[in-house]
């Protein structure tokens, strides 16, 4: 709930933004229709398909047979339980917003503690390597693939391994947690499929629709730096923390750089979708800022020295 003293702030912006649908209807509807199109071309393929995966592993506790190929390379490295390793693998694997989707997903099951939760979403919220590899990459002329993706997920995994033995080594359990029965008759395993689906394809929905809300209301928000920036790499910067489609499809090549350390602050929009992912749940939205923004430092000195170095 909006404190009061925060109402004139807020009534300021929004008439704000009012008067920029009304005085600049053509570009609002541009960037309007650019959000709609990146959400319909780009989000749902991309991510619809894991989210209900991710669904119906969860709701059918089939987490540890989905784990069980890299669990005893990831405990040695983690010393976390079963869940927490899904987390770190379906963050990675499937890209934001997985990480936070999956986070609160087994926190309502109770199968993850808030303070797994915190780990997990300071470094497990990074953009999809399909997103990366299909679109961000050739979109900036397609620089060294390696080292780009050791500064887009390496980064992140070790920043995760020291906290995990820093800040959290005395608060995290290193006990697995026990294997769900699956000796289950074929009628209940099949009904089992079939409600976990329905569940999974509801959610996922209900979901993917919140997020390209926000994309296409974020998208409008680049009617500004279009209207005050008109020079250099400024809008695509400007745009890019806003929103980082936009911001990737303005940059192109002209700053493989830039856009790299963008990709890892993922823009505003970004933090407001994951905030409604974590809507309901004790999660800090402040602490996850708070870890991006470290990543984001990290990861701008890795691209810096790296292009520096090869120019």
């Amino acid at each position: 709930m909006l404190k009061k003293n925060s109402f004139p702030l807020t009534l300021i912006c929004l008439f704000l933004f009012m008067g920029t649908l009304l005085l600049f209807p053509g570009q609002c509807l541009s960037f309007a229709l650019t959000g709609l199109n990146l959400w319909f071309q780009k989000m749902i393929p991309s991510l619809f398909p894991f989210m209900v995966l991710s669904g119906i592993l969860i709701r059918m506790d089939l987490t540890d047979r989905f784990v069980s190929l890299l669990r005893p390379l990831l405990t040695q490295v983690f010393r976390v339980n079963t869940d927490c390793l899904y987390v770190i693998i379906i963050g990675f694997l499937c890209g934001f917003p997985m990480g936070a989707v999956a986070v609160t997903d087994l926190y309502k099951k109770g199968r993850l503690s808030v303070t797994e939760g915190e780990f997990l979403l300071s470094f497990c919220n990074n953009i999809g390597p399909v997103y990366f590899i299909s679109f961000a990459l050739p979109s900036m002329g397609n620089p060294p693939l390696l080292p780009c993706l050791f500064g887009m997920y390496g980064i992140p995994l070790l920043y995760g391994i020291v906290l995990r033995h820093t800040r959290y080594r005395c608060k995290l359990s290193a006990s697995a947690r026990k294997t769900p029965v699956l000796c289950q008759a074929s009628y209940e395993k099949e009904a089992s499929l079939l409600a976990a689906l329905d569940e999974s394809v509801t959610a996922s929905l209900h979901s993917i629709t919140k997020l390209g809300g926000y994309m296409i209301l974020f998208q409008i928000l680049n009617v500004y730096p279009s209207l005050f920036l008109k020079q250099g790499l400024y809008p695509g910067i400007a745009q890019g923390l806003l929103e980082i489609s936009g911001g990737l499809a303005l940059l192109q090549d002209t700053s493989p750089c830039i856009s790299l350390i963008l990709l890892v602050f993922c823009g505003l929009c970004c933090l407001a979708q994951t905030g409604s992912v974590l809507a309901g749940s004790p999660f800090s939205l402040i602490c996850y800022f708070k870890n991006r923004l470290c990543l984001t430092i990290l990861c701008a000195l890795y691209y810096v020295v790296f292009f520096s170095v090869t120019a």
